[in-house]
C-alpha cells in the first residue's frame, strides 16, 4: 500500500492505494469478506492540529484585471472549437464567449462580467494552452 495526500477543492485527504504488479501470470484475487467503503473509510480529511490553520491554495481569479479591461485565459489546454462573438459587440456577464474542446468534452467559456469586446487571441481549431489569454474584454 501507499499514501498520497490529495487535495480536492481545498479539502486535503490523506489515501491508500494498493500497488499491483506487473505480473503477466494469471492468479486467483482473493476477496476480503469486509463491510462496504464508506466516504470516511474511504478517504480521511485530514485537519490541521490545534493552534495551526489550515492551508489553502488561493483562488484564482476567472478574469484577470487589466488597463484596458479584464483578459479571459483557458482554463485548461485544449483547441477552440467555436468562437460566438465578434470584435465590438456588446456581452453581458454569464455569456458563452467561445467553446474549448479539452479531453474530448466541450467547455463553454463564459464572460465574467460585461463589457465590449475588444480583442479576440484565437480562432476556430487554434490549440490553446492553460493560461493563455484568448479574449480582452473592456
Amino acid at each position: 500500500m501507499k499514501k498520497f495526500r490529495v487535495t480536492v477543492d481545498g479539502t486535503v485527504y490523506e489515501v491508500e492505494v494498493e500497488e499491483l504488479g506487473g505480473e503477466v501470470a494469471a492468479r486467483p484475487v482473493q476477496q476480503e469478506q469486509s463491510k462496504p467503503a464508506t466516504p470516511a473509510s474511504v478517504a480521511k480529511p485530514m485537519v490541521a492540529p490545534p493552534g495551526k490553520k489550515e492551508e489553502r491554495p488561493a483562488a484564482k481569479p476567472a478574469a484577470p484585471a487589466t488597463a484596458g479591461g479584464y483578459r479571459v485565459t483557458a482554463p485548461l489546454p485544449g483547441v477552440v472549437v467555436a468562437v460566438k462573438i465578434s470584435v465590438g459587440q456588446q456581452v453581458v456577464a454569464g455569456q458563452t464567449l467561445l467553446v474549448l474542446e479539452a479531453m474530448k468534452m466541450e467547455n463553454e467559456i463564459q464572460a465574467a462580467q460585461g463589457g465590449m469586446v475588444k480583442e479576440i487571441l484565437v480562432s476556430q481549431g487554434a490549440s490553446v494552452n492553460s493560461g493563455d489569454v484568448m479574449v480582452v474584454i473592456g
